[in-house]
C-alpha cells in the first residue's frame, strides 16, 4: 500500500512537472511569437510609412496657374510642397516649427494656420477700362517716371561697371524681443564705402510690436514703412475704405506710439504680397505714399529695376491682383525671385520661404552669392533680401547671411541702402565715382525729422482688446515711451482711445 501511494505519487509529481515545462515551453513559444509578429508588423509599418510618404508625393499635384511655390501638405502640418514648374518635392519644417498656409512659411506652432486652406478669388468688380498702356521710354522721363520694355533697363542709360550695386535688406511683421537683437546683429559693425552704417526698411504691422524698439530704429535712420495693422488674409478683395483703415491707421499708430512723423512714412507693403488690385494704389496716391513693394517678379534670367506705374507693369503678375490703371509717379519697388542655377530650395520673394534649413552656414552662404551674382554680374538691378523673423530662428541660416554681408563688404561698389535712398538714387542715377558726395547717402547731416532717441524705461501696457470678429474680450500688451491708451489701438482706433470707428482720414490732395 505504501508503495502503491509512493509509486502514484512519483507519477503525480512527473507528470506536473512535465506539464509545468510543456507549460513554460508554450509560454517561451507564445512570446517569441508575439515578438516575431511586432517585428514583422513594425517592419511592414515602416514600409508602409515610407512607401505612404512617397505614395503621397507621387498623388501631390502642383496647382495651375501659380503652378511654383509652397503648399501644405493635407496629411501633415510639418510637410509642405515647394513645386518647381510644376513638380512638387516634398519638405519638412524646421523641429518645433510648423507650415502656415496662409504665410506659405514655417512658423511657430501658436501662430501657424494649417492647411490646405482653400481660398477662391474674389471676382474682381472693377470694370476693365482706363487700362495702362505699355512702356513708352520716350515719353517717360526721370525724375518723374521711368519704364522700360521688360524692366531689365538701367536708369541714366548707364553701364553696370558705372554704377553702384545696391541692396535693400527689408523686414516684414512686429518688431518685439523675438527679434529686435537679431536685427541689431545684423548692422553692426557693417559700413558702405563712404564709412556710413548700413540701414536697413521695416515693413511694419501693428499687433505685437514694441513701439520702443520701433522708435530706437528709427531714431538710428532704418526706413520705417508700413504694412497693415491686422495683416488679414483677403485683403486684396476689400475695398477703398479698408486699405485706409488698415494702411493709413498704421502709419497713425506710428505716429501716436513712436514719434514717427508721417512724412517719413512714404512706403507699404501688402499683407502675404497680395497687392489689392487698383484701390490699394488709389489710397497709396491719395495719401501721399512714395512707393508699394509687393509686386513678386517671377523667376527670370535677367531681374527686374525698380518702376513707376504710369505704364503697364513690365512681368508676370503672379499675384493677379496687380493694378491695372496708370498710376503716375507711383513707384513700384518689386521683388525678384530668389533662386540658384539647379533650383535647390526652389525659389521664393521672401529669402525665408526657400527651403534653405538643412543647410549649414557655408551652404547658405554660397547659396546667397550666387542669388546675388545674377543681379551683380548682370544689370546690377537692386538686390532686395526679405525677411520674416523665421529666417533668424536657425542658427545656420542666420550665421550664413552674415557671412554674406562680411563678403559684400570687400566689394568695393557694393551699397546697402533704404528703399527710399535706392528710389533717391534712380530719380537722379549717379556713377560710382559721384556716391562719396550723394548727400542722399551721407550720414553726416543729420535728419532733422526723424524721431529722438526712445527713454530708457517704456510704459508697459495691458490693454483690453476686442476684435470685431470676436465675441469676447482679450489682453494685449504693447511698449511704448508715451503714455498707455485707453485700449488696445486697433482698426478705427489708432490713438486706442476706445471709441470704435472715431478716426477719419483726409486725402492729402482733398485740395488738389
Amino acid at each position: 500500500m505504501v508503495c502503491k501511494l509512493t509509486i502514484s505519487r512519483w507519477v503525480w509529481i512527473k507528470v506536473n512537472t512535465m506539464a509545468i515545462l510543456l507549460k513554460k515551453d508554450y509560454v517561451l513559444f507564445i512570446v517569441f511569437y508575439y515578438l516575431l509578429n511586432l517585428r514583422v508588423i513594425h517592419f511592414v509599418t515602416g514600409q508602409n510609412a515610407d512607401s505612404d510618404k512617397k505614395k503621397s508625393v507621387e498623388e501631390f499635384v502642383c496647382p495651375e496657374g501659380p503652378g511654383s511655390g509652397n503648399y501644405a501638405d493635407p496629411q501633415a502640418c510639418k510637410r509642405f510642397y515647394q513645386c518647381v514648374d510644376g513638380h512638387p518635392y516634398v519638405s519638412r519644417c524646421p523641429s518645433d516649427l510648423l507650415f502656415d498656409d496662409i504665410l506659405k512659411s514655417c512658423t511657430f506652432p501658436k501662430e501657424a494656420r494649417c492647411g490646405p486652406i482653400l481660398t477662391t478669388p474674389a471676382p474682381s468688380t472693377e470694370p476693365p477700362v482706363d487700362l495702362a498702356e505699355r512702356c513708352r521710354p520716350e515719353e517717360c522721363i526721370l525724375p518723374e517716371c521711368f519704364c522700360s520694355k521688360d524692366g531689365t533697363i538701367i536708369p541714366g542709360d548707364l553701364n553696370p561697371s558705372e554704377i553702384p550695386q545696391m541692396i535693400i535688406l527689408t523686414f516684414d511683421g512686429a518688431v518685439n524681443l523675438n527679434n529686435y537683437n537679431y536685427y541689431k546683429k545684423v548692422f553692426k559693425g557693417n559700413t558702405n564705402p563712404n564709412g556710413c552704417p548700413i540701414k536697413g526698411t521695416f515693413f511694419l504691422a501693428h499687433e505685437y510690436s514694441n513701439y520702443q524698439m520701433i522708435q530706437e530704429l528709427a531714431s538710428n535712420s532704418h526706413e520705417i514703412a508700413t504694412a497693415t495693422i491686422s495683416l488679414q488674409a483677403g485683403l486684396q478683395d476689400k475695398g477703398y475704405e479698408e486699405w485706409v483703415g488698415e494702411m493709413i491707421g498704421m502709419r497713425e499708430i506710428l505716429k501716436h506710439f513712436a514719434n514717427i512723423s508721417k512724412s517719413e512714412v512714404v512706403g507699404m507693403r501688402a499683407p502675404f504680397l497680395k497687392p489689392g488690385r487698383n484701390t490699394q494704389y488709389m489710397v497709396l496716391q491719395d495719401f501721399g505714399y512714395i512707393y508699394d513693394s509687393s509686386v513678386v517678379v517671377p523667376v527670370l534670367p535677367i531681374p527686374v529695376w525698380p518702376y513707376t506705374l504710369d505704364y503697364k507693369i513690365p512681368h508676370e503678375c503672379k499675384s493677379e491682383t496687380c493694378p491695372t490703371r496708370s498710376f503716375p509717379g507711383v513707384w513700384e519697388i518689386p521683388l525678384n525671385s530668389h533662386y540658384v542655377e539647379t533650383f535647390e530650395g526652389g525659389h521664393c520673394p521672401y529669402l525665408d520661404q526657400c527651403v534653405l534649413h538643412n543647410h549649414d552656414a557655408n551652404d547658405v552662404f554660397e547659396w546667397l552669392q550666387e542669388d546675388f551674382s545674377r543681379h551683380y554680374d548682370q544689370n546690377k538691378a537692386p538686390y532686395m533680401m526679405p525677411f520674416h523673423t523665421n529666417w533668424f530662428s536657425i542658427k545656420a541660416l542666420e550665421d550664413g547671411l552674415h557671412k554674406f554681408i562680411k563678403w559684400t563688404q570687400t566689394l568695393p561698389d557694393v551699397w546697402y541702402v533704404t528703399a527710399t535712398q535706392a528710389l533717391m538714387w534712380m530719380t537722379d542715377p549717379k556713377s560710382l565715382n559721384e556716391l562719396q558726395t550723394l548727400e542722399a547717402w551721407d550720414c553726416k547731416k543729420k535728419n532733422l525729422n526723424i524721431p529722438k532717441a526712445p527713454c530708457v524705461n517704456s510704459n508697459k501696457c495691458a490693454l483690453s482688446f476686442k476684435p470685431a470678429d470676436q465675441n469676447f474680450t482679450d489682453t494685449r500688451y504693447m511698449e511704448t515711451c508715451v503714455d498707455c491708451p485707453n485700449k488696445y489701438p486697433w482698426i478705427g482706433d489708432a490713438e486706442g482711445s476706445g471709441i470704435v470707428g472715431r478716426d477719419s482720414y483726409i486725402p492729402d490732395n482733398s485740395n488738389k
